[in-house]
């Protein structure tokens, strides 16, 4: 089955630019002109990816994704970014709120296909990846199948790469993980560089995993990454 893309974006030549590359690449493709209108179709489309605009009238692209991060039903579609913002600090923003890539205007059309690809071909080793299994750590049980982790018996939410990062770590528990390592094995390629976008995502995790903050099951590795001992 066709995987099916939502493109949120105000602008109609771009959208019509996305648009007609993606469906050229067999892809299902609605749009929704501003933030409003997809949120709704999120919920009447369910697409397989979103690409979504920052600047748009009625409700802006950091609060749908911040909508679309705090709903179960819709929390782990893959989301990229594609904007004029261009700056260290709305990319970093944008990650904090749960953005999985980001891609700035003018942008190559044949890199953000590359990107839809990449990121469709991941979720879809995710979803195979999830036998009926768990991994069991301490006072932890990450359920590989229902993408749940609980912590004495309660369920943490995590957004679909906090969920990643995890797993990748327990996965190589005792084994210290480059940054470069957790972008490749979760993002699943060349993040140019911007390894700081794995530093957010471990700060969420600690602040939702550790009650105590000075005894984090993560533990930095100072000049190299992260360790679960």
């Amino acid at each position: 089955m066709n995987k099916k893309i939502l493109v949120i974006e105000d602008d109609v030549n771009i959208v019509e630019l996305i648009k007609f590359n993606l469906e050229a690449n067999n892809y299902i493709v609605d749009v929704a002109y501003h933030g409003k209108e997809g949120l709704m179709k999120t919920y009447d489309f369910m697409p397989d990816l979103i690409l979504l605009d920052i600047m748009m009238s009625e409700l802006d692209g950091l609060g749908v994704l911040n909508q679309l991060r705090n709903d179960d039903k819709i929390k782990n579609i893959p989301v990229i970014i594609v904007t004029a913002k261009t700056s260290e600090l709305d990319k970093i923003v944008g990650f904090e709120i749960g953005a999985d890539d980001y891609i700035t205007k003018p942008f190559s059309v044949n890199e953000l296909v590359s990107r839809v690809k990449a990121h469709l071909r991941r979720s879809d080793r995710e979803i195979d990846k999830f036998t009926k299994k768990v991994i069991e750590y301490k006072n932890f049980i990450i359920d590989l199948e229902k993408y749940e982790v609980l912590k004495d018996g309660k369920i943490i939410s995590l957004s679909l790469k906090e969920f990643e990062v995890l797993k990748l770590l327990l996965e190589n528990r005792g084994k210290a993980m480059t940054r470069d390592q957790l972008l490749d094995e979760v993002w699943g390629y060349d993040y140019y560089g911007e390894t700081r976008t794995v530093d957010v995502h471990i700060r969420h995790l600690r602040s939702k995993l550790d009650t105590d903050k000075e005894n984090s099951i993560i533990h930095t590795v100072r000049g190299i990454g992260y360790i679960i001992k």
